[in-house]
């Protein structure tokens, strides 16, 4: 991988959507569908990060078997919502101050292979700060899937030895451009 693609956005997307993964406790996670959107349980009063990462959601979850993360939602977005809370972020990495008073959040963290090794190339999470959640959860969301049933099949032949098997029933993700003011912001 080259050096500039070293940070790269890779999602499922089209020309006015992008998928991002979020696991959840099994309560938010029927509501969720059930409504289209998120309702109650979730929590607008705490930050929410999406992930449009499905190797690094399935690292960060266990493959859906860390307690409360046991059901993973494929949430479609509209690009406009998404390319909205990016022009709000912060790096992790800048001052704690401006971490501290900012709306959206976003850390590069390492992809991760089928096996949850580190790759040589970072993922992009983004938190979504209590002032644009509700925007979030009721305006920018399109549709809501739940993906356990296939984040199941993919650990169980994962963990059978068939990661090739596993590897085509992995997500779409491609690199998803952004505006080049945009993209130099975010690193």
């Amino acid at each position: 991988m080259q050096q500039s693609n070293l940070r790269e956005i890779r999602a499922d997307h089209d020309a006015d959507t992008i998928v991002v993964y979020q696991a959840y406790a099994p309560a938010v996670a029927t509501a969720a569908l059930a409504a289209g959107r998120f309702v109650p349980p979730f929590s607008f009063g705490r930050m929410t990060w999406i992930k449009p990462s499905f190797r690094w959601l399935m690292h960060r979850s266990n493959w859906a078997q860390k307690p409360g993360q046991e059901r993973v939602l494929a949430v479609r977005i509209t690009r406009a919502g998404w390319e909205e809370a990016l022009s709000r972020a912060v790096l992790t990495t800048a001052d704690p101050a401006a971490v501290a008073r900012a709306e959206v959040h976003v850390q590069w963290d390492p992809e991760r292979s089928l096996r949850g090794a580190a790759l040589n190339h970072y993922s992009i999470q983004v938190g979504v700060g209590r002032s644009l959640i509700r925007a979030y959860a009721e305006e920018w969301i399109t549709g809501i899937i739940d993906l356990t049933p296939q984040v199941r099949k993919i650990a169980a032949l994962v963990q059978g030895g068939r990661a090739a098997q596993a590897q085509r029933l992995l997500p779409p993700e491609r690199p998803y451009s952004l505006p080049p003011e945009l993209a130099r912001r975010l690193g």
